[in-house]
């Protein structure tokens, strides 16, 4: 290509065009020209054109979600003759820009099993595959799904950068988490996954909903403190933790004891509990004075199951929280995808309570 490509926004004068690329691109699962003109006319999308000496060579139409930070590619077409010339790259990367710039924070798509090109461009510009449809499109094939973070921290050069520690059982979420804020207040510690098991032997809650317990909030701030860091507890309810989670009166008393032994340590070990709720005020408070934080979260918004889970708060900015979470969704996951990972703050209250109770609770540590 000897003149640059253009990408703007498209206009009604570009309806014609739009329609024909459309019928020359697909031969099912069609957008109608009635459909273009209601989508350059609508708000909540960004339909963008790849312009080549004045004629409209491809185009992308990416669908915002009302009410979400969701971002959704909905149609990406390029014109036979400009195939393979690195145009859709540019419009996908315009259209990541475009709903970055909208207040997205995922991007995501599906595309045909047999559209190898398109999942090679995909994958290459950082595309996740994390879901399949059956039976999909008009011809009955099946569409992947995939999924791109497409907002990262920004780091604040005065807050210490925080390391990422995957834990190593369905379990220990909790010292995986402790370990990541271990490794970043102090450059010298080297996480293991013998330091992770020793944590969760001294904070697991013994039951859980099912399996081995997951770690109480004073059992974690505990360990820590025995290990030469500040601590202290943020928990909303005076009661005994993580009952409604077992089953059976025996595991219940058995949680109940054990809830009650780390209150009762804490108390010898002169460990600070607030029995009231933390707001996002404090936590980004502490996070500015150089201190990190454990957070219990519901994994509901991630995987539908209700599971609690500890995860590190490790910044944050006008629009999101960000988080370290020790256990990627898809272990194909690299570690730069359990890093930073935005929540925006009207959903960070959503997630940061679980279970029956409305349990919310966290740990600030500092060294």
């Amino acid at each position: 290509m000897d003149a640059p490509i253009n990408i703007r926004i498209a206009t009604l004068n570009d309806l014609d065009a739009l329609y024909a690329l459309e019928k020359e691109s697909f031969v099912t699962d069609r957008l109608s020209r009635r459909s273009f003109r209601h989508w350059i006319g609508a708000e909540h999308r960004a339909l963008l054109v790849a312009e080549l000496s004045g004629v409209v060579v491809a185009y992308v139409l990416i669908i915002y979600h009302p009410g979400t930070r969701l971002a959704r590619v909905y149609s990406l077409a390029v014109s036979t003759d400009m195939r393979g010339q690195g145009v859709a790259r540019k419009l996908m990367l315009a259209g990541e820009r475009a709903s970055r710039e909208a207040g997205r924070l995922y991007l995501r798509l599906e595309v045909s099993v047999d559209n190898v090109a398109a999942i090679r461009l995909y994958e290459s510009l950082g595309f996740q595959k994390f879901g399949r449809y059956l039976d999909y499109y008009e011809n009955h094939s099946d569409a992947l799904r995939y999924q791109k973070c497409i907002r990262r921290y920004q780091p604040v050069l005065e807050h210490p950068h925080v390391p990422w520690f995957r834990q190593t059982t369905h379990f220990t979420c909790g010292p995986a988490a402790l370990l990541m804020v271990m490794s970043s207040l102090d450059k010298g510690f080297e996480a293991t996954q013998e330091q992770e098991l020793m944590i969760w032997r001294e904070a697991t809650t013994i039951f859980m909903t099912s399996g081995h317990g997951g770690c109480h909030p004073v059992g974690l701030a505990l360990a820590a403190k025995q290990r030469g860091y500040q601590a202290e507890v943020w928990i909303n309810q005076t009661g005994a933790l993580f009952v409604d989670g077992v089953r059976g009166d025996e595991k219940k008393q058995i949680v109940e004891l054990v809830d009650s032994c780390f209150k009762k340590h804490a108390e010898t070990q002169q460990l600070t509990i607030h029995y009231a709720n933390i707001n996002q005020e404090t936590l980004c408070s502490v996070l500015q004075e150089g201190a990190l934080a454990l957070i219990l979260i519901s994994t509901y918004r991630m995987d539908r199951k209700k599971a609690p889970h500890w995860v590190v708060v490790s910044g944050f900015d006008k629009d999101c929280l960000y988080i370290h979470d020790p256990d990627p969704e898809d272990e194909r996951q690299s570690a730069l995808d359990c890093q930073y990972i935005p929540i925006a703050r009207e959903d960070f209250d959503r997630m940061t309570c679980f279970g029956k109770t409305r349990l919310r609770t966290a740990i600030i540590i500092r060294s």
